[in-house]
């Protein structure tokens, strides 16, 4: 079967949207489109029509029609099947079915149109895959934006309990410093009555005992300068304990005086969003356990032409300990960037790996049967110019496996109890493609509470970062010349299970789907042009549970 194309239009044969999966101009469609009303008739219960060259499949939907048209020798009972699942998607993203929601979802629409029919043959897909391929769903992104609102919520019920506290010791300093002064009151009064008795003997209580009443509230005015810069400590382990105040100079008690609660308020805010933003956090699904990046220092900025392509992927993967794999999924994505106008209308030459596991998906504008068929990027309007100073994504892709031989970096964890109240940790990596690289990787183990590791033998770095209660195995790089290591410790327990989950952060400018542009050329001339390009693969999730 062959279908030519997918169209919407109204019954007056106006097209609203249509997805051509066959070279046909647009004078062609058009045609086609305003002459198959003519051919209907409101008496007729058919669902087809045949005419000379190409023949039409509906559905009328509302005010609107629904039309496949396929040659004449397409199967006609897989042609029904395929414009009752496209009248499906229509109904479930348009409510109502009407010309301006239409309109108002064409990229929806197209999209769902290409997921259904690949250069002209239907795939085999269902009305939930179709929509589940289209919002690009991931359950490990909605645990991460819930973790995210946790976190949120959790540093605003920590700032309004350190300015609950902030207050209480406020309030308590202000009923100490009102009984001190009521004390240095009565001592001034006493020292005034004995001058005036000293009169006669020579003002010595004027002189002794009022010096002594303004020493002894200048000493407490500097003890209360020092008190009225408080340092709680915090029992809540994602906060560390607040700076501590500068040194200011000390200006005595001054009674009455207040202070700025809306400043205190904001500088306890600013310092718990530094916190949330200074320490990133790696998911741990399972356990729901937080580990902070142990990056290294970032490398300098990379010198970009005016045509810049910038390509991504993020690699989500859960092993158990045994080595199977639970799950494993890598997204991407290739952005393009323009500069300079005379370099706007521009086709990119791509490879990337022949595995047919590997789903792609083109912006709507760009020439879907080109890509699919000569690995080329380009608009289906040749007319049209990329946006400038804008990245625009072009392609994206997904790979989901659960075939544990697809692991690019194996790790294995095997802790045992050593007889004496403390265990035996062996670790090991082992680079398991070794056409990948990976740079700046750390590879963290949870210790249990308060333990403090013994290690034995090391390739490679390690630091305890007892903070966090875990030890962050420093590797700068793993490749084919250094494709295995291991550590070896002793620490303090017998729960294994206190050593898991183990999990890995990373870098590489290897991509797993192998995407890569190799040439950018004018569409005018075919000249190439130069350009700059970042690759980039970074682990969403990467643990062994």
């Amino acid at each position: 079967m062959v279908v030519l194309a997918i169209s919407v239009c109204t019954k007056n044969g106006k097209a609203l949207i249509s997805r051509q999966f066959r070279e046909m101009t647009r004078t062609r469609i058009e045609g086609l489109i305003a002459s198959f009303p003519k051919l209907t008739s409101s008496g007729q219960q058919h669902t087809t029509i045949e005419t000379e060259h190409v023949r039409y499949v509906y559905q009328p939907l509302e005010e609107l029609f629904i039309v496949l048209i396929t040659n004449k020798q397409s199967n006609i009972l897989q042609d029904i099947d395929t414009l009752q699942l496209v009248s499906r998607v229509v109904s479930s993203v348009c409510r109502p079915t009407d010309a301006r929601e239409i309109d108002r979802n064409a990229f929806e629409l197209l999209s769902s149109f290409d997921e259904i029919i690949s250069l002209g043959y239907r795939e085999p897909v269902n009305l939930a895959q179709v929509g589940s391929i289209s919002e690009m769903d991931s359950h490990e992104e909605k645990i991460q934006e819930m973790i995210e609102k946790n976190k949120e919520r959790e540093a605003k019920e920590e700032l309004k309990r350190r300015a609950k506290i902030l207050d209480l010791q406020r309030k308590e300093q202000r009923k100490n410093m009102a009984s001190m002064g009521g004390m240095g009151g009565g001592m001034g009064g006493y020292g005034q009555s004995a001058g005036g008795m000293g009169g006669m003997g020579g003002g010595y209580g004027s002189s002794s005992y009022g010096q002594s009443g303004s020493m002894g509230m200048g000493g407490m005015g500097g003890h209360h300068q020092e008190f009225d810069s408080p340092n709680p400590v915090d029992d809540t382990p994602k906060f560390s304990a607040a700076p501590k105040a500068p040194a200011t100079k000390a200006r005595g008690m001054q009674l009455g005086r207040k202070q700025n609660n809306n400043d205190l308020f904001e500088s306890l805010n600013a310092e718990v969003q530094d916190r949330l933003v200074i320490q990133p956090q790696v998911q741990q699904q399972h356990h729901h356990q937080q580990q902070p990046a142990y990056s290294a220092a970032p490398e300098p900025a990379v010198p970009t032409e005016s045509v810049h392509v910038h390509i991504e992927e993020k690699i989500t993967m859960v092993a158990n300990r045994d080595g199977g794999l639970e799950n494993m999924e890598v997204k991407g994505d290739l952005m393009l960037r323009v500069s300079d106008p005379a370099r706007s209308k521009i086709s990119l030459a791509l490879t990337h790996l022949d595995d047919a596991t590997i789903q792609f998906k083109t912006h709507p504008n760009v020439n879907k049967p080109l890509f699919n068929n000569e690995k080329v990027i380009a608009f289906r309007d040749s007319s049209k110019e990329f946006p400038l100073n804008t990245p625009i994504g072009v392609l994206r892709w997904r790979y989901i496996s659960k075939d544990e031989g697809s692991i690019p970096l194996s790790i294995n964890c095997w802790p045992s109890p050593a007889g004496d109240g403390s265990s035996d940790v062996n670790i090991e990596y082992q680079l398991e493609n070794e056409e990948m690289e990976f740079k700046n990787v750390n590879i963290i183990i949870p210790l249990p509470n308060g333990a403090t590791p013994t290690i034995g033998a090391v390739d490679g770095e390690y630091m305890v970062d007892r903070q966090q209660g875990v030890l962050v195995w420093q590797l700068h790089s793993i490749d084919a010349s250094n494709p295995s290591g291991t550590l070896e410790f002793n620490c303090p327990g017998e729960d294994t299970e206190s050593f898991f989950p183990v999990s890995v952060q990373f870098e590489s400018d290897r991509l797993f789907c192998g995407v890569d542009v190799t040439s950018i050329t004018l569409v005018a001339d075919g000249s190439s042009i130069p350009f700059s390009k970042q690759l980039l693969l970074t682990p969403a999730e990467y643990t062994v549970v």
